[in-house]
Formats: C-alpha cells, sequence, structure tokens
C-alpha cells in the first residue's frame, strides 16, 4: 500500500463501499504512503460522516496490524524491551541502563505516596529520567530505519536527470517527504529538529546536486518545516488544542490585539491601497513583481496579492488589443504555469489543469481507437514506445500524449496550429513545441506565442490547459482552421459535454461539432490563416 498511486486508493475505496470518498481523496492527492499517514484529525477533515471516518480508520489499522505482525517490536512506558539496553550501548559506545536495573526502576516508581500525601520528589525526577530515556531510544529507533519514499515517476525523471528541480516539482517533493515523515512518526505532526536534519541530510546525500549553492540543507529543512506548519493549520480549533492554549494563557473567543500603525506588516499596507492602484502605486507593483521574478526564491503569496491588486490594469490593456510582449514585460509573472492557471480561475471560477487533466484521462482511449487516427504517425510512433514499457503510469501518461495531439486530427483541423512535434513552429497563435514526446526523460513541452517562449511545462495535462488558457486570458483570436478542435475542448470546460460525444462524431465523419451554444471564442473572434 505504501506504493499505491492516487487512482489505486480510489479503487480501494470503491471496493471498499467508500466510493463517496473518492472525489474528496483525489482532489487532495492522497496516495498509499499519505493514507497511511492519516491521523484522527486528518480523517475528519477529509470525511465528514462519522460513520465513514470510523470504517476507513478501522481499515487502516486493520491493515497495520496485518503488516507489522504478531511479533512486531513495540516500545512504550510499561514495558521494557531486554534489547533495548544493547541498542542504546552499541549507539553510545557504553551500557547506558541494564534490563535488571530498569524493572527495579520501574518498580521504585510505583511506590506510594508518603504518610502526608506527598510523592517524593526523587520519585518525580526518576520517572522523568525514564520518559526522557525511552524517548531518546525511541528516536534512535525512528533514525536508524529511516529511508527516503519512493517519489513518483515524473519526480523521478528529474531527479533522475539532475536537473534542478522548479517550484512546483519542489513543492511535491516536500509533501511527498512530509507525508513519510508522518508515517514514521506515527501520525504526528511535530517533528523535532534532528529527524528533519536526517530527511534533509538522507535527500541530499541521494541526490548532491540539490545543494549546488551550497545553502540547500537550509532551504530545504525551511520548505519541509513550513510544510508541517501548513497541515497542522487546519487543527486549530481541535478540542486538544484549545485546552493547551487554554492552559498557556488564550482563552476561547479572546483575539490579539491590532499592531500599531507604525509596525504593520507590508502586505498589511499593500491591502490598504486603492482596491486598483494607479500612478505611483501601480508603479511600485510593476517595478516589484519584474525584480521577484527575476529571483530564485520567489514570495508566491505576495506575487498572488500584487497580481490580484493589478488585475484590472492588465485587462485593460488586453481589451485595448495590446501586443502580448508588452503584457509580458509589465507582468513577467504570466510566464509561470501556476500564474497563468491563476489568471484564467479569476475570470472563469475554474481549475483548467484539473480540468484538462480529467478530460485527457477520460477521452485518450477513445481517441486511440478511431479509425482516423489508427495510421497517423503519432499513433504509430505510440505503438513503438509502447512495447518498450510495462509500468501503467508511464502507459498512461504516454497514451494521454497521443491522445492530446491527435485531437486536431480527429476533427480534420490544422495540427500544426496545435501542437508542433519535432519541428519548428510556424504560427504566431498560441501552439504547443513537443520534443520527444513519448520520451520518458527527454520529453519537452514547450508554450510558444508569437514565436517566442511563453512557459515550459511538465506534462501533457499541463500543456493542453496552458495553451487554452493563453487563448482566453490574452484575448487572442482563434484560428478557423483549428475552431472545431477548441470549441470542442471548451464545450468540455464549460459545458460538461457527455464523453459519448467525441466517438460518435467521429464516426459520423467528423462533422463539425454544433456546440458550443456560448463559444469562447465570438463571431469576429475567429479568424482564417
Amino acid at each position: 500500500m505504501e506504493n499505491w498511486t492516487v487512482d489505486q486508493v480510489c479503487n480501494w475505496l470503491r471496493q471498499r463501499n467508500l466510493g463517496e470518498l473518492v472525489p474528496k481523496f483525489r482532489e487532495e492527492e492522497v496516495s498509499g504512503a499519505a493514507l497511511l499517514a492519516l491521523n484522527d484529525r486528518m480523517v475528519q477533515q477529509l470525511v465528514k460522516k462519522i460513520g465513514h471516518q470510523a470504517v476507513l480508520m478501522d481499515l487502516i489499522n486493520k491493515y497495520q496490524q496485518h503488516k507489522s505482525g504478531p511479533g512486531a517490536c513495540t516500545c512504550c512506558c510499561e514495558t521494557a524491551s531486554p534489547k533495548l539496553p544493547e541498542v542504546l550501548s552499541g549507539a553510545a559506545g557504553r551500557p547506558l541502563l541494564h534490563s535488571s536495573a530498569l524493572v527495579e526502576q520501574k518498580k521504585y516508581l510505583c511506590l506510594p505516596e508518603s504518610e502526608e500525601g506527598l510523592i517524593d520528589h526523587r520519585v518525580l525526577k526518576q520517572k522523568n529520567n525514564l520518559k526522557s530515556f525511552v524517548a531518546r531510544y525511541k528516536t534512535l529507533q525512528w533514525t536508524s530505519c529511516y529511508a527516503l519514499p519512493d517519489f513518483p515517476h515524473d519526480i523521478k525523471c528529474i531527479l533522475a536527470e539532475k536537473k534542478s528541480p522548479d517550484h512546483s516539482m519542489r513543492i511535491r517533493i516536500i509533501e511527498f517527504l512530509q507525508a513519510d515523515m508522518t508515517k514514521y512518526l506515527e501520525g504526528s505532526l511535530y517533528p523535532n529538529s534532528q529527524q528533519y536534519n536526517l530527511v534533509v541530510s538522507a535527500l541530499l546525500q541521494a541526490y548532491p546536486f540539490l545543494d549546488a549553492d551550497g545553502n540547500g540543507f537550509l532551504l530545504w529543512k525551511r520548505a519541509l518545516k513550513d510544510r508541517f506548519k501548513y497541515v497542522r493549520r487546519p487543527i486549530k480549533d481541535d478540542e486538544q488544542v484549545l485546552r493547551n492554549k487554554s492552559k498557556f494563557g488564550h482563552r476561547r473567543g479572546q483575539t490579539r490585539r491590532p499592531p500599531p500603525a507604525e509596525h504593520k506588516p507590508e502586505h498589511t499596507q499593500l491591502q490598504e491601497d486603492a482596491v486598483h492602484p494607479q500612478g505611483s502605486a501601480l508603479a511600485a507593483h510593476i517595478k516589484w513583481l519584474k525584480e521577484e521574478y527575476l529571483k530564485a526564491q520567489r514570495n508566491w503569496k505576495e506575487v498572488d496579492n500584487r497580481m490580484k491588486m493589478t488585475m484590472e490594469v492588465r485587462r485593460k490593456m488586453i481589451s485595448a488589443k495590446a501586443p502580448v510582449q508588452d503584457i509580458l514585460r509589465l507582468f513577467p509573472f504570466l510566464r509561470c504555469p501556476c500564474q497563468l492557471f491563476r489568471e484564467f480561475q479569476l475570470l472563469t471560477h475554474m481549475d483548467i489543469y484539473k480540468k484538462t487533466s480529467e478530460i485527457l484521462e477520460v477521452y485518450s482511449e477513445s481517441i486511440l481507437a478511431l479509425d482516423v487516427v489508427r495510421n497517423n504517425p503519432i499513433t504509430i510512433l505510440l505503438q513503438e514506445n509502447l512495447k518498450q514499457h510495462t509500468e501503467a503510469d508511464v502507459l498512461k501518461s504516454m497514451k494521454m500524449t497521443a491522445a492530446c495531439l491527435l485531437l486536431p486530427d480527429v476533427f480534420g483541423d490544422d495540427s500544426s496550429l496545435f501542437a508542433a512535434v519535432n519541428e519548428e513552429v510556424r504560427a504566431v497563435t498560441p501552439v504547443l513545441e513537443v520534443r520527444n514526446p513519448f520520451s520518458v526523460s527527454g520529453c519537452e513541452f514547450v508554450l510558444q506565442v508569437d514565436r517566442e517562449q511563453l512557459a515550459q511545462l511538465d506534462d501533457c495535462s499541463m500543456a493542453l490547459a496552458a495553451l487554452l488558457a493563453a487563448f482566453h486570458v490574452f484575448h487572442i483570436p482563434c484560428p478557423s482552421r483549428i475552431h472545431c478542435t477548441l470549441s470542442f475542448l471548451h464545450s468540455l470546460l464549460f459545458e460538461g459535454s457527455s464523453p459519448a460525444a467525441l466517438p460518435t462524431l467521429a464516426q459520423r465523419g467528423l462533422q463539425a461539432p454544433g456546440y458550443p451554444t456560448t463559444p469562447l471564442w465570438g463571431a469576429a473572434d475567429v479568424v482564417s490563416e
């Protein structure tokens, strides 16, 4: 189960009559490792019904008990293992405690109270020493058996090529490390400094190029600690947390006093600016965005804030038909896929990356089964590469990539206006430049606009999402020779057409689609080339 993908976890839930949980688990990307790392608080966040919570936790506990077996070694304050002194003596170079001494010490800790009703201070001291002793042993046991998790295929490819991962890939690596640490910590979300150091050291020892600048250790450790803080944030209203707050002076309903005006943080001052800045305020935002774009470590929260504040000015420029290069010069973060998708989401209230991934997953098999693409060079190349791999994830990724590239041929459109596979891009409208589409390690997706690179993308789902988002965000007219394909995709994005529409359409001779009823591009926006 530790190596299960998100799809395998969803299938496991359906087999246990927990199909209602599949959308939430897929949205949160709960893999096998993350499933085993779930604790009570996380389950309460994921699952709303108490009955489902109980069934899910019972299944996870039964699996862990079955895996550990009857001979599993457990260490707690109530049971003293005879091997405990040997392990510690081997680690520290000298015996710390003899097993018989440990038993005698535990008997001493069970002495009754004195006649005056007070506990001997020596008993309390010995009890605290035993707790710290066992805590040190558990830490030693945790660190001695730790190994890096089995990363997903795309992360493995990046690491195998010794490429420096981009921001989104670094986040995914940190998420997998956090889920793996939580599993080792038995659901706890509070690792100590030694455990952080161990995990980061193991990562940099396995992949030394991640520490190319010499500051990698501190950066990865800070990112890992921030991830744990982010995961702990939803439990702030937990009863145990509230009791701990009350213990140290906090009271229910008590709020902190706002800081003085002269000490307000920078982001608060920005929010107090005009909703749509003008003049010097706008120039300050644009200057900050340009400078931040050149940095290796970016403050993405502040980027989101300033991009949202300058959105009206940006939309006015786009509506006035300003050149795309001028817009990118002022707002370079639109070259980042995450900001391009966020701009699309602010305009349409839709997560286009998630939607396009679902579309390709649903339609890939149907597209590859059509007669019209059977003798296509892309299909032939796909069949040759499928014979060389057996991994399910690799085969699925190849099929989705082929389905994405074959879409224009399904509708009889000009494929050169959609994607240029291993050739030069000639169109000025948004086009995908694809190199080695079925290579596990050498596949590249680049979005070209006006024959210049706009963004480099990770996979076919992100590439298709960026292509559609670029047309919409920059309000670029749709070429008539690719209109059917883009209209079909638009109908799936905004109207949720039936999955059976594609094969039926192709069997009728690739007639132009009768949808969308409210097209993404109006009649004036469809141009001929």
